[in-house]
Parts: structure tokens; sequence; C-alpha cells
């Protein structure tokens, strides 16, 4: 080894290797083929084939060989949860975003009747059917969708807990935000059998009404519940 190459060990390295861009290219190669099989899950799930569901499907609908199908995803279990994972921006990030910009009570509650109050897409609201489907007859896939919507509804609680700061406690954020995240998930299935629903006017009208609830029943603090509780403000405008 010459003397530069002992004081610089990167100078013995081929400039291919040290920077390794084959391999950064291997990668975004990679990434793509993976992207590739994902949407053709989702495309599968949410064509109600679960039926025709395998990952040889998969495959062929993505022209991605069954054997590098396989490289990506062990087995069809794997590619369920990779579509789970690729819908959450669709779903869950938004919530988050909504609950977690900065603004009081009603101004969250608003953004949040505002995003809720969109329509679902057909596709997206296929998936969550699959999805279920799924969870049904896999374990693995049943946990995965169980920690999904506990992050789903955890964004009502942490709605209820601006509530609770604002008030200076007496607001259990936990147990009204599962109360709401449950009539949503079923105002999300009476619009899915196309009812003639306003779900905006459902949504204000609920969380005014659990907000007023909670501040009727909550008692100032270290002091019994307030008899005549002020009036709080509107949720969602």
């Amino acid at each position: 080894m010459s003397a530069d190459a002992k004081d610089n060990p990167t100078a013995a390295v081929p400039a291919a290797r040290a920077g390794r861009p084959g391999r950064t290219r291997a990668s975004a190669k990679g990434e793509q083929t993976r992207a590739r099989l994902i949407a053709a899950a989702r495309t599968l799930l949410a064509g109600g084939m679960s039926e025709r569901f395998t990952t040889r499907n998969v495959a062929a609908l993505s022209g991605v060989s069954h054997g590098m199908c396989h490289y990506h995803f062990q087995d069809r279990t794997d590619l369920v949860l990779a579509v789970v994972a690729d819908i959450r921006p669709e779903w869950i990030l938004p919530l988050e975003e909504a609950v977690a910009a900065p603004g009081t009570f009603a101004e969250r509650a608003g953004r949040v009747v505002d995003l809720l109050s969109r329509p679902e897409g057909a596709e997206l609201s296929h998936l969550h059917a699959a999805l279920h489907w799924h969870a049904l007859n896999d374990a693995r896939v049943r946990e995965c969708l169980e920690a999904e919507y506990r992050r789903w509804r955890g964004c009502f609680t942490a709605l209820f807990e601006v509530l609770a700061a604002e008030r200076g406690g007496g607001v259990d954020a936990r147990l009204l935000g599962e109360a709401v995240a449950a009539a949503v998930d079923g105002l999300a299935a009476v619009e899915s059998l196309g009812a003639e629903v306003d779900p905006g006017a459902v949504l204000r009208a609920l969380l005014r009404t659990v907000a007023a609830g909670s501040w009727a029943g909550a008692p100032e603090r270290g002091s019994a519940p307030d008899p005549a509780p002020r009036t709080p403000p509107a949720a969602g405008g």
C-alpha cells in the first residue's frame, strides 16, 4: 500500500465503490419494483378479488417475475401489510395534521369536519373493506389493522385533549374521542350505502353536542359541578 493510501484509506478504494453509484441505482430500481408490486396489490384488493389475491397474480399484474415478488415480499400477507402502510397518507396522516395544526378546539374541530366531510374515494373504500376481510382471516393483518385504527382513533382523543386543556380539566378526552371515532366510523358505513346524509352537518352537530355535554358535566377545578355552566364555544364554526 502506498503512503498516500495509508494516510487516506479511501484513496485505495475505487471511485465506484467509494460512492457506490451502482448500489444506489440498484436500490432505486428495487424501490420502483416494490412500488409496482404494491400498486398491483392495491388494484387486486380494491377490485374485490381477494380470492385471486396471490403473490403470483400480483407479480403478473405488475409485470414482475414471481421470484422477484418473493424477493421483496415473503408472502401475500406481507403484501397486504404493505398496502396498509401505503394508504396511511390517504386517511390517517391528514387527520393527524388537521388536529395537530395550531388553533383552538373549535378551529381544529372545524378542520376535522371539513376533512371528514369529503367523500372517500371508491378505491380507498374498497381497500378498507378488503383489508377488513383479510383481518378476519389472518392474525398478522388483524394486528396491523388494529394498530392503524388505534392511531386513527387517537386523533379524536388528541382533539378532545385540546378541549380539556382549554377548560382546565374535567374532560375525559379518551372516552369522548373513542365515542366520536365510533360515530364517524358508523357514518362512513352509512355513506358507503349511498344514504342521503350530510356528513358535515352530522359531524358538526355531533361535536357540538359532545363538547357541550362534556362542559355541562365538567366540575370546576376541585369543586362540585357548576349547576349553571357557561356556554362553550361551538365546534366547527
